[in-house]
């Protein structure tokens, strides 16, 4: 696979309306998966957060089974790739905000694997952005249409210069990077403390960071979910960053500040990479 392409849409006839919400408003969820020799990483986790976003958004109902099917086929076409599934309300019914009877609309996505990877090995050039992600507990957790805060974020000044920008709420508290969740850590060497933002007001409850919640308990490193800022940054001793495709990605600076040394970020990439270069569906 070379280029992106649309492997599967539905809802819209030939093409997407140009009256579609998701167009509009934003009004949408999506999922990308990472897919590794031919199967996708961690679909059932995706395919239930993808079915909570429909749900709180009230989103028309689409086949999970039938979906699962299409990324899998999906999948199959390319050794490794990212698939990204979309789902909107559909093509307008009525003028303005409020809904009608609207059938949804359903677009799959394959792209190539970005040729980035030597470079996320090195670990991630962090800093902190500018612009404050709005507290909206009814969003909070999903993985909506509407990214325009990440995307100012990534414009801003200086952004060329970092992999990475980590976000704020508006009241200052620590939520997530554009691209991915953050986890800290702390204590001693000998009790090492895992921390990372708990997403009751905004943000994005990301698969990979369910994982890491996961198997990191599963190693003897619980982790707390909880109201972190910059001074909790300051403070911490490690780093590190997670998304689907990217798995666990070390910070190795944050602003002025390099990290000479990671040892459980290290323990918990290890601990991940057969679940990672085998994929595993949950």
């Amino acid at each position: 696979m070379s280029a992106p392409e649309v492997w599967f849409e539905a809802g819209t006839g030939a093409g997407i309306s140009p009256l579609d919400r998701g167009l509009h408003f934003g009004d949408g969820v999506f999922e990308t998966v990472a897919c590794v020799a031919h199967r996708p990483r961690f679909l059932t986790l995706h395919l239930e957060r993808l079915s909570l976003g429909c749900r709180r958004l009230r989103l028309p109902a689409r086949d999970p089974s039938a979906l699962r099917a299409r990324i899998e086929e999906a999948a199959a076409r390319a050794e490794r790739a990212l698939v990204k599934v979309l789902l909107t309300r559909g093509p307008a019914s009525r003028r303005g905000y409020a809904w009608g009877e609207e059938a949804g609309t359903c677009v799959i996505i394959g792209y190539p694997w970005p040729e980035d990877d030597a470079q996320l090995g090195r670990g991630a050039r962090v800093r902190l952005a500018a612009i404050r992600l709005g507290e909206n507990p009814a969003l909070a957790g999903l993985k909506h249409c509407n990214r325009l805060e990440q995307i100012l974020a990534r414009g801003e000044a200086g952004a060329e210069s970092a992999d990475e920008a980590l976000m704020l709420s508006s009241s200052g508290i620590l939520i997530s990077g554009t691209m991915t969740n953050v986890f800290l850590i702390d204590g001693s060497p000998d009790a090492p403390r895992l921390r990372t933002p708990g997403l009751d007001r905004c943000g994005v409850a990301g698969v990979m960071r369910r994982v890491v919640m996961r198997e990191a308990a599963r190693i003897g490193l619980p982790v707390e979910e909880c109201a972190l800022t910059t001074d909790d940054l300051a403070a911490a001793h490690e780093i590190f960053l997670t998304n689907a495709r990217v798995g666990v990605w070390p910070v190795r600076s944050f602003e002025a500040r390099c990290f000479e040394s990671a040892p459980v970020t290290m323990q918990l990439r290890a601990h991940l990479r057969p679940l990672l270069e085998a994929p595993s569906d949950a």
